[in-house]
């Protein structure tokens, strides 16, 4: 299946009743805004996905603002849901994919899904398309769904120092470049960055419309980047591992495939005052 589906493909879809959709709207200063928005009108169908219960386990010290829940807590979320694994799931969003959508693609791929996409353009452009909305909440068939989470997907505090320190990787950091530079910083006590990182802000994948650059535009721009890195050596982080999961599928579009998630980010690499932070730009 496409990582990115558009509106119509996502109708095709609905139409024929064969797939999941996921509504993964989040406003990151507003706990119950999802929610809120998913009741008030959403995608025929969708239902939620709240990223701070059903796609992190917020009672994790030192693991970032959202770690990822244990493999039994998201294959009980999976399972309420109503998935299959033979069932195609689209995500969406109302921040270009960059929030929770990006996240859930990425948390299916790591336990194996192929079949997941994320709607290009989110909630604003099936709104412009003047396709209907609706209101009521469905509540889907159980299914009894058990996965485990593929770890060489995930990189870990050593493992991630060590790798820096021996040159082997390229650490992609998808905040915005005055949060990487230390120069403001809104959510975490500590500004700045981890050392000999180089910044790619998650917008940058998109258009002034709100979708994805072309295939070739995140391909020459990502490898541009990397370089002399392949994308296999791509580690991604954020703030917290959410955002990060916009530019592993942006790469993924780009055909550039094999990158790995610091899932701790920077939230989880500044629990620890021993560990080292730079500011200013890159080198």
């Amino acid at each position: 299946m496409k990582t990115l589906i558009s509106v119509e493909e996502l109708t095709v879809l609905i139409e024929q009743d064969d797939a999941l959709v996921v509504d993964c709207r989040k406003d990151l200063s507003s706990p119950d805004s999802g929610r809120q928005a998913w009741s008030a009108a959403h995608v025929p169908g969708a239902i939620h996905a709240e990223l701070d219960s059903d796609l992190s386990d917020l009672g994790k010290p030192g693991q970032g603002r959202h770690p990822l829940p244990d493999e039994a807590v998201f294959s009980d979320v999976l399972s309420r849901w109503g998935w299959r694994p033979d069932r195609p799931l689209i995500a969406y969003d109302d921040a270009g994919g960059a929030l929770a959508a990006s996240r859930l693609w990425w948390m299916l791929r790591l336990v194996g899904a192929q079949a997941v996409g994320v709607l290009d353009g989110g909630w604003s452009a099936w709104k412009a398309s003047g396709l209907p909305t609706e209101s009521s909440q469905q509540v889907p068939a159980r299914t009894r769904i058990s996965v485990a989470y593929d770890r060489q997907q995930l990189v870990g505090y050593e493992a991630l120092q060590a790798e820096l320190a021996a040159g082997s990787i390229c650490l992609l950091d998808a905040r915005g470049g005055p949060r990487f530079r230390g120069e403001v910083e809104p959510l975490d006590r500590v500004a700045g960055h981890v050392p000999g990182a180089r910044n790619r802000p998650f917008t940058d994948n998109l258009d002034a419309n709100g979708r994805f650059k072309p295939p070739a535009q995140l391909a020459a721009e990502f490898t541009a980047l990397i370089e002399p890195h392949v994308s296999s050596a791509v580690v991604h982080m954020c703030g917290s591992g959410v955002t990060a999961c916009h530019n592993l599928l942006a790469m993924e579009v780009a055909g550039l495939h094999g990158s790995r998630l610091f899932a701790p980010s920077w939230s989880g690499w500044i629990s620890d005052p021993g560990r080292a932070i730079a500011v200013g730009a890159e080198p």
